[in-house]
């Protein structure tokens, strides 16, 4: 009698080009962790992209902007452990001259997409301004041209700004760590569908978790990895960046972090930002 063979069942994952999502990854990319009877297929593409994709909940599992998932709580249930989490520090705007973030106010400011939690948090913080929607990695250069007056910059360009001859006119993780009493500022989540059931949902992020430990475990060869992503980064901003959004809050969202979503909701909701205040439906990983 033959044995019947069990066939892994094919998951889709979308993850964006950057250095923190690649460590996080590396473990599963490689093979280097069980697969728990699952095939992964990944998906590789911008924060703003998978934003867009996660409205058609075409993904199993995704990267999004926190600021994103308001709209996406009906087809998503975010997942406990991969969260970009910065702890007083966050998103820059930048200039090229000393500029307070108040005579920005109705100026153009160029932006990495207006579902980013970079954009959201700048409207809390700066009402009234124009923003100039583009890719993040032509913001700087957008600046240097005069297209923009500012630029509100993300990812290893938080770390490499003065480089190039810019100015901070407003940290927005600091901004909001003031304005909170000190909450963390939760900039990314993981989602999984919720019409995958909460079996399969659990065994996703568990998954994603062993992945995320390991790369922990492992930190010098996740992080030659994550460099294939990095942009021209050199080695040790490298490791800055992955440790600055791989930290204590992508092992597993703290009781305080849960707080700050509520919270960052909550603010935008009655600045009447976004429409209504989303329930916080979290998967946690199994053993």
């Amino acid at each position: 009698m033959a044995i019947a063979k069990t066939v892994a069942r094919t998951v889709s994952i979308g993850h964006t080009p950057d250095m923190d999502d690649a460590f996080m990854f590396y473990a599963i990319a490689k093979g280097l962790v069980p697969l728990r009877g699952l095939t992964v297929k990944h998906v590789i593409e911008d924060i703003q992209a998978l934003n867009k994709r996660a409205r058609t909940a075409d993904l199993d599992m995704t990267a999004i902007s926190a600021a994103a998932y308001p709209e996406l709580s009906d087809r998503y249930w975010i997942v406990s452990v991969g969260s970009s989490v910065g702890l007083n520090y966050g998103p820059l705007v930048i200039t090229r001259t000393p500029t307070k973030i108040e005579q920005l106010s109705g100026k153009r400011i160029a932006v990495p997409g207006l579902q980013t939690t970079a954009y959201l948090l700048l409207r809390l913080a700066l009402p009234t301004f124009e923003p100039v929607v583009m890719e993040f990695s032509k913001i700087p250069q957008a600046v240097l041209d005069g297209k923009a007056d500012a630029g509100l910059v993300i990812h290893e360009w938080q770390l490499t700004y003065k480089d190039a001859g810019f100015v901070p006119a407003l940290d927005l993780g600091q901004w909001w760590h003031a304005q909170t009493s000190g909450l963390p500022l939760p900039l990314g989540l993981n989602v999984v569908k919720s019409s995958l059931g909460r079996e399969l949902a659990e065994q996703i992020t568990t998954l994603f978790s062993d992945s995320i430990k390991y790369g922990l475990a492992h930190e010098q060869e996740a992080l030659a990895y994550a460099m294939q992503y990095g942009r021209g980064t050199d080695v040790e901003r490298s490791k800055k960046f992955v440790r600055m959004y791989v930290n204590e809050e992508t092992v597993r969202l703290s009781d305080p972090c849960r707080q700050a979503l509520k919270e960052l909701f909550t603010r935008a909701y009655a600045a009447k930002l976004i429409p209504a205040i989303p329930q916080l439906e979290i998967i946690e990983p199994g053993d």
